[in-house]
């Protein structure tokens, strides 16, 4: 195989790598991670501190939330997070916890279950229209909204991920679609974006390609034990003969990190082979939930460090999710247990499968924390909502949501504290602020009356 072309690289005419630099090779087309060789010497961004490439992702977790174990008592500085975040003390200060916000959208809607209307209208505040079938009709959401903009200069628009069913048709709630309680991102009012929860498809679509989605195509290449890596060993040879140290010790960690993924991936694929209980399972996706998260987890990294995507959604069980939690001690199916009746053992056994769904997601934060991005970390200019579209999962109200953002340092957030807004303040709001954040204001979003203040100022 060849050496990097001046196509690829240009660092031989230019002395600098392009910012899209790629390696390519049998069907693979390796993103590089920011280097410092792709900032031109003696340029503006060499003098200062490099602006900062914003991330922005929404997390969701289904069923409501065991309330008491999330807001703390008193608003006002966090001397500790609540339980459900314990698993974040180290970054105490990056997270800020909204409370007083309302869904009144999901109130609204004629018809369906309350798990629907709060996945539904998550994130676009609009009410949907009640079927089963194909003609769905909602709103553009507001991740979407700012994956229209923030696309022009990424390869993907933005990444729906999750762990389970990716289902969007039939009726998975009180007669509402599938596409209501398994989706929180709609590109259009009628084009809901399914989430992907297999990990080899995430990695063929970050880094390489079969030219088919077929599962038979896949599985012939895997067959000829050829990585991507594998793939594209020529480019990076010559790659390697001219970056410098500290760009040389980047690249080994990232190509580190893609080496780590496809051999997990593929002893799940083989495992995947052996007689389990779960025999839905499409090839790919652990068995295991935790090692699935984190794999999907290491996925959106990899997204964000190569600046494939700046958008994401990531469900972390979907709406009305029956699954049990042996491994953290509940063996409760998660949806009935959310009924709790206040019972103070179901709710402490709910508390455990939120906690758990959140240190999922805090190690994301720690990862990207440990990133060197520009003069701070990858963290520094990512924002995070995360939360639910039902408060008391008993309840099953729309009002007091449990939000939480997590920001680094340039997304204009100042976390360690907990602000209540008052009572009936639109979840939209939030949005229009947040879009604001990412340079993608609008006019006007969902039911919103205005923006959050008091986000960056105490």
């Amino acid at each position: 195989m060849r050496g990097p072309s001046r196509n690829n690289i240009m660092f031989i005419t230019k002395k600098y790598l392009p910012r899209r630099a790629v390696l390519r090779g049998l069907g693979a087309a390796i993103a590089l991670p920011l280097l410092d060789g792709m900032v031109p010497a003696l340029t503006a961004q060499r003098r200062t501190a490099a602006a900062p490439v914003r991330h922005f992702g929404v997390f969701y977790v289904p069923n409501g939330m065991s309330m008491p174990y999330w807001f703390p008592k008193e608003e006002g500085t966090l001397a500790e997070l609540p339980p459900t975040l314990q698993s974040l003390s180290a970054f105490k200060d990056r997270v800020l916890l909204c409370g007083g916000l309302d869904d009144e959208s999901a109130n609204l809607v004629k018809g369906g279950g309350d798990h629907a209307r709060s996945a539904g209208t998550f994130l676009t505040c609009v009410p949907f229209k009640i079927t089963s079938g194909a003609d769905v009709f909602a709103a553009v959401s507001m991740d979407q909204i700012a994956a229209r903009e923030l696309s022009k200069e990424t390869q993907l628009a933005s990444l729906e991920l999750g762990i389970e069913s990716n289902a969007m048709v039939g009726n998975c709630d009180g007669g509402a679609s599938c596409a209501y309680t398994n989706t929180i991102a709609w590109r259009t009012p009628t084009t809901p974006l399914p989430i992907e929860n297999d990990p080899r498809a995430v990695f063929e679509r970050l880094f390489g390609t079969t030219g088919s989605t077929d599962p038979e195509v896949r599985m012939e290449r895997l067959r000829r034990d050829r990585s991507i890596l594998d793939a594209i060993g020529g480019e990076l040879k010559g790659l390697e003969l001219i970056l410098g140290p500290g760009d040389q010790i980047k690249l080994d960690e990232y190509l580190d990190a893609l080496r780590d993924i496809e051999r997990r991936i593929q002893m799940a694929e083989q495992q995947s082979t052996r007689e389990l209980p779960v025999v839905d399972q499409p090839v790919g996706v652990p068995s295991d939930y935790e090692e699935h998260a984190k794999l999907m987890m290491d996925l959106l990294t990899l997204a964000y460090q190569t600046d494939l995507t700046r958008i994401s959604s990531f469900m972390l069980a979907r709406e009305v999710s029956g699954r049990a939690y042996p491994e953290i001690g509940v063996s409760d199916s998660h949806h009935p247990l959310s009924h709790h009746q206040d019972e103070p053992a179901k709710l402490e056994r709910l508390h455990k499968i939120n906690e758990y769904h959140f240190r999922q997601f805090a190690y994301l934060v720690e990862k990207l924390a440990a990133l060197p991005e520009a003069d701070g970390t990858m963290l520094d200019s990512t924002l995070f909502l995360y939360g639910t579209g039902i408060s008391d999962s008993n309840t099953h109200f729309h009002d007091d949501l449990p939000i939480a953002l997590i920001g680094g340092k340039a997304t204009g957030i100042k976390g360690g504290r907990y602000i209540r807004y008052a009572d009936d303040t639109p979840l939209a709001n939030l949005h229009m602020t947040i879009l604001d954040k990412l340079g993608v204001p609008v006019d006007a979003f969902g039911d919103s009356n205005g923006r959050l203040e008091r986000l960056t100022d105490v």
